[in-house]
């Protein structure tokens, strides 16, 4: 799954409101290989669980509090920005070049894309409607768009090599598969130990007996569950 990842690919959502909507989205990311998923909101939104079925264990979220601050991210990575808009200055979404290092932005479910990315997107897209309705649901829209993205990036062969740097999967293989031993060593300030290609973790006896300090009491307040193994292995 690390392998097929496509880094140079984001997803923002610009003060999308409806936790459901979020959380569908990032389904939407891990589904079709997208990384990065950035959200513009001014209070945070609690991530629905059920309806993200565990993406969010596998994808990169970022927030942002202004849409500068994200369509700046952007522009400095040389992204070009695709922003859905209805307007005369709007494209089929299959037109554009996903190939291309790519963020695409999605508005507010009720008034849509603010005048400020807008203003910013290289170019606005659409997806063509034949009803009476002039848009779909944010999240279904976004699945549209990312699986012509990954079509495209297919058949160019983006998906042939890995592109995710190992620093970072070796943060998602932990941080994913072992949550508990990931929250205590962000207390305790401990380096993440390296995870093998069986899925186990290699680390020396002092970094084990670190964890295995006061790590009963911490581990009261850490949300998952551990395994009868890694139990055993913090003398919990």
């Amino acid at each position: 799954m690390l392998g097929l990842r496509q880094p140079d690919l984001a997803v923002c959502l610009e003060k999308v409101h409806k936790p459901h909507n979020l959380a569908a989205m990032m389904r939407n990311c891990d589904a079709t290989g997208v990384h990065h998923l950035h959200a513009i909101w001014a209070t945070k939104h609690q991530i629905r669980r059920g309806t993200a079925v565990g993406s969010q264990n596998w994808l990169k979220l970022h927030s942002h509090k202004t849409s500068a601050d994200a369509i700046g991210q952007f522009k400095a990575q040389g992204m070009q920005l695709l922003v859905t808009h209805l307007s005369d200055k709007a494209v089929d979404f299959r037109q554009v070049d996903y190939t291309r290092p790519t963020a695409i932005l999605f508005g507010q479910e009720r008034t849509g894309a603010s005048e400020e990315a807008i203003a910013a997107a290289d170019q606005e897209i659409i997806i063509p409607m034949l009803g009476m309705v002039q848009s779909l649901n944010v999240s279904v829209a976004g699945s549209l768009i990312l699986y012509e993205a990954q079509r495209q990036r297919q058949q160019a062969g983006l998906f042939a090599t890995p592109r995710l740097d190992e620093a970072e999967c070796q943060r998602i293989l932990f941080e994913g598969g072992y949550p508990k031993l990931a929250y205590l060593c962000r207390i305790k300030g401990l380096d993440y130990p390296h995870i093998d290609d069986e899925g186990q973790i290699q680390a020396d006896a002092d970094w084990w007996q670190i964890m295995q300090q006061d790590g009963r009491v911490a581990l009261q307040e850490a949300p998952q569950i551990l395994s009868g193994w890694q139990r055993k292995m913090l003398g919990n």
